[in-house]
């Protein structure tokens, strides 16, 4: 369960990467940009919070005896990733 908590760690943290990558998209005055408009900002930020909050939760449950809901809470923002990607 260590190695599945830690390989959904580095996704995670990719995840957020990407995030950071193209908020240009969303806060920038380009022609692409969004401009920050309230409902694609608040995304944004609940995305990223997710993706740095879910590793915390898991090692938080790992140590707390209990490997499996770790790893679960962890991999849940990517799988919710691959969702929404898939819509």
């Amino acid at each position: 369960m260590l190695v599945a908590l830690i390989l959904a760690t580095i996704v995670d943290l990719a995840l957020a990467v990407l995030l950071i990558a193209v908020s240009g998209f969303i806060f920038g005055d380009g022609p692409e940009g969004m401009k920050g408009e309230f409902w694609a900002a608040s995304s944004w930020w609940l995305s990223f919070a997710a993706c740095l909050a879910g590793p915390v939760a898991g090692f938080v449950a790992r140590r707390s005896r209990r490997p499996g809901l770790g790893a679960l809470i962890t991999w849940r923002v990517p799988a919710v990733g691959l969702c929404v990607m898939a819509l």
